[in-house]
């Protein structure tokens, strides 16, 4: 492959343990998502990265500053890594937008890709063309090149779709654990899946996303 990315999820949050949909909402690494982030850092402390980006948000920041220190890496920081916008959903537990969206969490959990959560949300369709302009973008920088790229749960499922073949409306049959190691590479005009949620370097990491 002309391109080889990596991938990580960002640590655990406090929200990720109470299965809360963070979305953009700020909310920081946990103190298990602080170890998490230590470990993914020692687990690439040999590899040699061209380029680092990371999601704006201050739980992938953490967990890529931790690595950016390990690997001697100066990271860039982009909006548009950043986690699908879940609207009214944000804040609430899976539960919770359940019981009060009964109509959108159906639309929601199917995967309707032009289902747009209320109050400034993204529909799937969105979120992805999004992502994939974002990452088609960061590997066009780099022919050649080995990229870093911190970011979140949500668009970790765009990335396994894109580089697979997988429908956005599929239901989900791959893992997406905290700080996880994900793979892919390009070679100037597709996308190829190389290693996916290698998390040999982690005691636990949760997988909280719904549709696994």
């Amino acid at each position: 492959m002309a391109t080889r990315i990596c991938l990580v999820r960002h640590g655990e949050t406090a929200w990720n343990a109470e299965r809360r949909l963070q979305g953009h909402t700020d909310i920081p690494l946990n103190d298990t998502g602080l170890v998490q982030a230590r470990a993914t850092a020692a687990s690439l402390a040999a590899e040699r990265f061209d380029a680092a980006y990371s999601s704006d948000l201050t739980r992938a920041r953490q967990t890529a500053a931790a690595i950016a220190e390990r690997c001697g890496l100066e990271l860039a920081f982009d909006a548009a890594l950043r986690e699908r916008h879940y609207g009214s959903f944000q804040a609430l537990t899976y539960d919770e937008a359940r019981a009060r969206f009964p109509d959108d969490y159906h639309r929601f959990e199917t995967r309707d890709p032009e289902f747009t959560f209320p109050e400034g949300g993204e529909s799937l369709r969105q979120f992805a063309a999004r992502i994939h302009g974002t990452l088609e973008g960061i590997a066009r920088r780099h022919p050649n090149g080995t990229v870093l790229i911190v970011t979140h749960g949500g668009v970790l499922d765009i990335v396994h779709r894109l580089a697979s073949g997988k429908p956005l409306t599929a239901p989900r049959d791959f893992t997406i654990p905290n700080a996880a190691l994900n793979w892919i590479g390009w070679d100037g005009a597709a996308w190829a899946l190389i290693a996916w949620a290698q998390q040999q370097h982690l005691n636990q990491a949760l997988d909280e996303l719904p549709n696994a």
